[in-house]
C-alpha cells in the first residue's frame, strides 16, 4: 500500500473514532454492570431490536461457550427485549431510539462501547442470530481459543457467515423461545460461494449461499457479504468500518494466509430464516434503517410473498465444526 493510501486510511480511522465519540451521547444506560468484568473475560457486544424470543437461547449459547459479560445496545424495542436484558446479571445494557442507519447501522455505538470497555479484552461482536463456531468448540471453551491466539500473537480471528435454513417453507415450523434455532434451520449450502480480495482494506469479500441464489439470483454482486471478523483483541485506536466485515488498522483484516498456507478460522451459523423472519422483513421495509435504502430487505420481500423453500438437492445438513472444516468453510490451521 502506498503512502498516500495509508494516510487516507489513518484519516478515515480517526473520523470513525470521532463519530463513535459523538454518538455515545445517543446511548442511555439501563443496566450497567461493567464493574463485574474480570481481566480475562471474553466480552460479547451486540446491538438489537425486538428480539425477545431469541434471547434465552442466545445468552445460554454464549454463556456455555465461556463468554464472561455481554454489552448490548437496544434500539427502541417494544416487545420486552429491554426489560428482559435489564434483569440479566451478566448483561450491561444501553438503549437508544435514535436512527440505526445514521449510527452507521449500529457500528458507531458498538465502536464506542468496545473503545471504552473492551480495551485489553478479546471482544466478540455478533448479532443475536449469529452463533460463533470455532475449532474444537465442542470440547474447549472460548478462552482456550483466545489463549492460543495470544500465544501465537494473533490479534483478530475471522469467521465465514453460513446461512442456515429449514427444509420446507421458512414459516412452516414456529420457533419456540429457548429452543436451539438449529433444530429447525439445520441445512446450509456447502458450495456456491465467490471470494475476492478488497484491495483497499485487505480483507476477503465472500458472497453466495442461499441468499445469493434465492433472493439475488439476477444481481449476485448485490448479495450480502459473508466475510466477518467477529473476534478481536481490542486495543485503543481499533475501529470497525462496516459491520464486522472490515476493521482499521488494515492489518487486522489479514485473517487469511496470503502465501498459500491456511490460518485457523471459524464460522458464524446464521439463524436468520425462522418463522419470525417474515414479520421482521416486513417491519424493516417500513423502517428503512438498513444499508442502501434497505435493498436487501426489498429483495427478501419480493421473494417471501411466494413462500419460498430455500432447500435444494445440493443442501447439506449441519453436523458439527469438523464437517465445516472438511468442506473448506473453516479451518483449525495449526491449532492442535
Amino acid at each position: 500500500m502506498g503512502v498516500v493510501s495509508a494516510y487516507r486510511l489513518r484519516l478515515q480511522r480517526q473520523r470513525w473514532r470521532i463519530r463513535a465519540f459523538r454518538k455515545r451521547r445517543e446511548l442511555r444506560k439501563v443496566a450497567q454492570r461493567t464493574d463485574a468484568i474480570r481481566p480475562d473475560d471474553v466480552l460479547c457486544f451486540t446491538t438489537l431490536r425486538n428480539e425477545r424470543i431469541r434471547l434465552p437461547y442466545f445468552l445460554k449459547y454464549y454463556r456455555d461457550m465461556g463468554v464472561g459479560h455481554f454489552l448490548m445496545v437496544d434500539n427502541g424495542s417494544d416487545d420486552g427485549t429491554r426489560e428482559y436484558l435489564a434483569e440479566q446479571p451478566d448483561v450491561s445494557l444501553w438503549t437508544t431510539d435514535r436512527s440505526y442507519k445514521r449510527a452507521r447501522f449500529g457500528v458507531d455505538w458498538l465502536n464506542w462501547l468496545t473503545r471504552w470497555y473492551g480495551k485489553g479484552h478479546w471482544c466478540l461482536t455478533v448479532d443475536v442470530d449469529e452463533f460463533f463456531i470455532y475449532p474444537f468448540c465442542d470440547t474447549r471453551p472460548i478462552n482456550a481459543l483466545t489463549d492460543w491466539l495470544d500465544a501465537s500473537s494473533i490479534k483478530s480471528f475471522g469467521a465465514m457467515l453460513i446461512d442456515m435454513y429449514p427444509k420446507g417453507p421458512i414459516d412452516a415450523v414456529p420457533y419456540r423461545e429457548g429452543q436451539s434455532p438449529f433444530e429447525i434451520a439445520n441445512w446450509f449450502d456447502s458450495g456456491n460461494y465467490t471470494i475476492k480480495k478488497n484491495k483497499r482494506f485487505g480483507n476477503l469479500w465472500i458472497q453466495g449461499g442461499p441468499r445469493a441464489r434465492a433472493f439475488f439470483a439476477d444481481r449476485p454482486e448485490r448479495a450480502p457479504a459473508l466475510n466477518k471478523i467477529p473476534l478481536v483483541k481490542w486495543r485503543p485506536g481499533y475501529t470497525y468500518v462496516k459491520s464486522t466485515h472490515e476493521l482499521l488498522p488494515r492489518g487486522l483484516n489479514l485473517v487469511y494466509d496470503e502465501w498459500g498456507g491456511e490460518k485457523a478460522s471459524g464460522a458464524l451459523l446464521h439463524a436468520k430464516f425462522l418463522h419470525t423472519f417474515v414479520e421482521k422483513s416486513a417491519e424493516e421495509m417500513t423502517r428503512r434503517q438498513h444499508y442502501a435504502n434497505s435493498h436487501e430487505y426489498r429483495a427478501y420481500n419480493a421473494v417471501l410473498k411466494d413462500d419460498p423453500d430455500l432447500w435444494c438437492k445440493w443442501s447439506e445438513k449441519y453436523i458439527n465444526w469438523r464437517q465445516l472444516e472438511i468442506l473448506g468453510l473453516m479451518s483449525k490451521g495449526n491449532w492442535a
